[in-house]
């Protein structure tokens, strides 16, 4: 259900931003309000408070956002309020920036390395991504997991590229465990 009203609203809310010329100030503002709703606990408390009306709840957002964004966007929140889905409102956000970014062709990749990189090789891993893969654009996110050992994993969307010397030692002990030796064939 949530994955629908997501899809449903997000798919929405991106056809607005396409038809109006205005998909990089809506992306902007987009991430402003997921941002405010992954923060602001005390607006969540509030929204899903069983005793205020979903009239009284589109009152207090149209407070908190009419004069700073779009009024497609405080449409579709008020939308997602009157047909009781504001639970899913942050999802709808992440779905229609994701939206955005493949219609921009802009990747986001989480690479994971055994230590800190430097700049020069955070530049350089993207500058490969940017040759290999249809994306122009990366937003990069970068870990250090020193299990890895040496080597990186390097996940963009559902592919995952894993150079790591952990996985390749991993493998190694796989192939080796299916290896039966036959005491009788050893022999001389």
């Amino acid at each position: 259900m949530a994955k629908l009203v997501s899809k449903t609203y997000g798919d929405a809310l991106f056809e607005l931003a396409v038809e109006s010329g205005q998909v990089d100030e809506m992306l902007e503002e987009a991430r402003s309000i997921q941002q405010i709703l992954q923060k602001d606990n005390e607006l969540s408390k509030l929204m899903n408070h069983p005793k205020i009306v979903k009239e009284e709840k589109i009152e207090i957002l149209e407070q908190i956002f009419k004069s700073r964004v779009r009024d497609e966007i405080t449409g579709i929140m008020r939308m997602l309020v009157s047909k009781g889905h504001y639970g899913e409102m942050e999802s709808v956000f992440t779905y229609f920036i994701d939206q955005v970014k493949e219609y921009k062709n802009i990747g986001t990749a989480y690479v994971t390395a055994p230590m800190p990189l430097t700049d020069s090789q955070k530049e350089q891993i993207k500058h490969k991504l940017q040759e290999t893969t249809r994306y122009v654009e990366f937003e990069m996110h970068y870990d250090v997991d020193e299990s890895l050992i040496g080597g990186m994993v390097i996940r963009i969307g559902d592919r995952v590229v894993d150079s790591s010397v952990k996985n390749k030692l991993q493998s190694l002990t796989r192939e080796l465990s299916k290896i039966q030796l036959k005491v009788g064939e050893c022999a001389p």
